[in-house]
């Protein structure tokens, strides 16, 4: 193969976004900056460069547009529930379960990961950190030890995985040009092993520090909540009440219904419903839509047509704010695809493998080894995840996953360890510039002690995953 001087500028300003990542600072401009610049080399044209820069981002915003959806959906929905205040009684009763700081603990990772795996952590950690915690910190537990089960659970755990939103691994999978439901698959499995390692062995690190109840230093702790965290109840009448209630059990038995059925049809029928993957993510984003007309009528017909459109735009425009910064990285790393390169350069025959030709013009004299590219991809993915984002790097490890794959470890289980790489570091984990600020925040709790406590735990769960990935995926 030969290599043009265009495949030499793309991977030039590869290494410019990675350096770009390590030092924190945003993709966006040398991802359009390269998208124009390759595009004016190929074409030998300046018009035809511009156009290059629309396309791209044209070709990302259409492959990608499924993810602002879903995400628009579940956040109305949960805005909805918080008109009627039936957020708060979803959680409730699990205040009751915090007998001791133990067993908190293990309430605390596991209402954060089902909630964080249908409305994502960011919306939930208010909710969870307003009733949840003070009431485990009144249990024994630390407010730094319930800040790392948050984070572990939620930013880490859930976000990795994304399996119910399927963000993560729709960005990985278009960027990989595999299939998206086995990805996402895989990255469940793979941020399960990293998850279960990385909250056992935080309990086993943290655990001396539980105490009993009526322990003094319990006062201090409950002081340093922020107020946020208080249960200001607002007056409701009969009719909202009994509604709270009715969609705070019909909500969450609902959603977990949706989930069964899914996993019914895909491992129990024995056929082949449709519900994988991006299906599986639509049939949950227009059962949220459905459950949002009701909510929205019940909680008030005269205004439901207003309240609804309030409430969807509020999530379009939380959709944007967090994913519209991918869509030019995506763009750009689209143009290293044969599969996107011929609509994103106008190119009808012979579309340019960009990045997949430059990691073949070396792979020659690299060793097949699946450990090589398995820590290669873990190791990049961290990297990306050092931008506090966690999404943003999502597309360079899928394309590189699609380049690096061999014999002996395939392109899917390589953009599902990217993944796990890029949320766990840049998602809320081990980064102090992410959204781990808010949990330390609504925890009162300093976020770069909260950063070292997850340190060890997040790292021995990535390397432990990445290496039960390369054996057992």
């Amino acid at each position: 193969m030969v290599l043009t001087f265009s495949h030499l500028l793309y991977g030039l300003f590869t290494l410019i976004v990675i350096l770009t990542m390590v030092f924190r600072k945003g993709v966006v401009f040398p991802t359009l900056l390269g998208t124009f610049i390759i595009g004016c080399f190929y074409t030998g044209s300046i018009v035809d460069g511009l156009t290059t820069i629309f396309r791209a981002n044209l070709v990302a915003a259409q492959e990608l547009f499924n993810i602002f959806l879903i995400i628009t959906f579940m956040l109305a929905l949960l805005h909805a529930l918080r008109d009627l205040e039936a957020d708060r009684r979803m959680v409730e009763p699990f205040e009751k379960m915090m007998v001791n700081g133990h067993v908190s603990f293990f309430v605390l990772v596991g209402v954060t990961y089902v909630i964080s795996l249908f409305f994502w952590p960011t919306p939930a950690v208010p909710l969870i950190c307003a009733l949840l915690v003070p009431a485990a910190v009144r249990s024994g537990l630390p407010a730094m030890t319930a800040a790392v089960a948050i984070a572990l659970a939620g930013q880490g755990m859930a976000l990795s995985s994304d399996y119910i939103v399927q963000v993560a691994p729709g960005l990985s999978a278009a960027s990989a040009g595999v299939d998206i439901a086995t990805v996402a698959d895989k990255a469940m499995i793979l941020s399960l092993v990293t998850g279960g390692v990385a909250i056992l062995l935080a309990y086993v690190l943290l655990r001396k520090g539980i105490r009993k109840k009526g322990d003094a230093r319990i006062e201090k702790d409950l002081k340093g909540l922020q107020s946020s965290t208080s249960s200001n109840h607002k007056a409701q009448t009969k009719h909202v009440t009994f509604w709270s209630k009715t969609f705070a059990v019909i909500v969450p038995l609902t959603l977990l219904g949706v989930v069964g059925f899914m996993i019914y049809e895909k491992l129990l029928s024995g056929r082949m419903s449709g519900l994988e993957g991006g299906d599986g993510a639509a049939f949950i984003g227009g059962v949220a839509a459905v459950l949002l007309l009701i909510i929205t009528f019940a909680y008030g017909r005269q205004h439901a047509l207003d309240y609804i459109s309030n409430h969807i735009t509020d999530g379009f425009v939380f959709a944007f704010k967090a994913m519209g910064p991918v869509i030019p990285i995506a763009g750009f790393f689209f143009l290293g695809s044969p599969e996107f390169s011929g609509s994103i350069l106008g190119v009808e025959e012979n579309a340019p493998a960009l990045l997949f030709d430059l990691v073949q013009s070396v792979q020659d004299y690299l060793p097949q080894s699946a450990f090589l590219a398995a820590f290669s991809l873990l190791i990049i993915g961290i990297i990306t995840g050092l931008d506090g984002s966690g999404f943003s790097g999502l597309p360079l490890t899928g394309a590189l996953a699609a380049t690096l794959q061999n014999s002996a470890i395939d392109a899917s289980t390589l953009a599902a360890i990217g993944q796990m790489g890029a949320i766990w570091t840049g998602g809320g984990t081990i980064v102090a510039w992410s959204s781990l600020i808010a949990i330390a925040g609504f925890c009162g709790v300093s976020v770069m002690e909260l950063v070292r406590k997850n340190f060890i735990p997040v790292i021995c769960g990535l390397i432990i995953a990445t290496v039960f990935a390369i054996f057992m995926l």
